[in-house]
């Protein structure tokens, strides 16, 4: 597979704050990646650093051939960056079907294909965003990012705080993401033994810096490995 995404030496963070440090990843078309790491390490910063929210300060970014450091947040979704963050950012007064048609790319994800994959956005789809509940609005979050047919998927904690029925669910929509679609993914997650399985790679912030980089098996396989880094070797 061609290589997608490329990053080397990057460094990072909020104003004058460096959250980042020295990291480097490299990602290939349609790849997976569990990106990991305690509350606090870097995982959100790192999403938004590729998204233009945070204060790059060093280090090269490419995507797909082209300098992101160049290119501003408002146009970094045109080249192909999809990113679901943490608070889904919905539009509260649209209905799902505005939410999920105001921004649209041509491509194989259409209007129908997400309501085959979200057969619950269908039935709400004339229900206003603020009228869902959270499970059905991180259902419409992952679906509007599918609409502008991204080459890569950022998905920063798309389980957090929902019911176990929704997140096995989501789990399973997440799995058909990151092995039949032909898109990169990037998942963030606290439940380690949750995601590494949907995905081929996984990296482990540590304060900011790579602790772990590799097959996602590899960590699953070694439960030391999760407990120093991650404290879950119990889950």
């Amino acid at each position: 597979m061609a290589e997608l995404l490329k990053l080397e030496n990057v460094w990072s963070g909020y104003g004058e704050a460096v959250v980042l440090e020295d990291i480097s990843l490299t990602l290939n078309e349609g790849d997976s990646l569990s990106l990991l790491g305690r509350n606090g390490m870097g995982k959100t910063t790192l999403l938004a650093t590729l998204m233009g929210a945070a204060s790059y300060r060093s280090g090269s970014m490419m995507l797909a051939g082209k300098d992101l450091c160049k290119v501003p947040a408002h146009a970094r979704a045109h080249l192909g960056l999809g990113w679901v963050p943490q608070e889904r950012d919905i539009f509260p007064s649209l209905s799902v079907e505005e939410n999920l048609t105001v921004v649209t790319t041509p491509g194989p994800w259409t209007l129908e294909k997400i309501y085959a994959m979200f057969p619950r956005l269908k039935e709400r789809r004339a229900n206003m965003g603020n009228q869902l509940s959270g499970g059905e609005q991180q259902m419409l979050a992952i679906g509007r990012a599918l609409m502008l047919n991204p080459k890569l998927l950022l998905l920063d904690e798309p389980l957090e705080g929902l019911a176990p029925l929704i997140v096995q669910e989501l789990l399973s929509i997440i799995q058909q993401l990151t092995e039949e679609s032909g898109m990169a993914v990037i998942l963030v997650e606290q439940h380690a033994r949750q995601i590494l399985p949907l995905t081929r790679q996984a990296l482990v912030l540590e304060r900011g810096r790579c602790a772990f980089q590799g097959q996602s098996q590899t960590l699953l396989d070694d439960a030391e490995l999760l407990d120093s880094w991650l404290g879950v070797s119990a889950h």
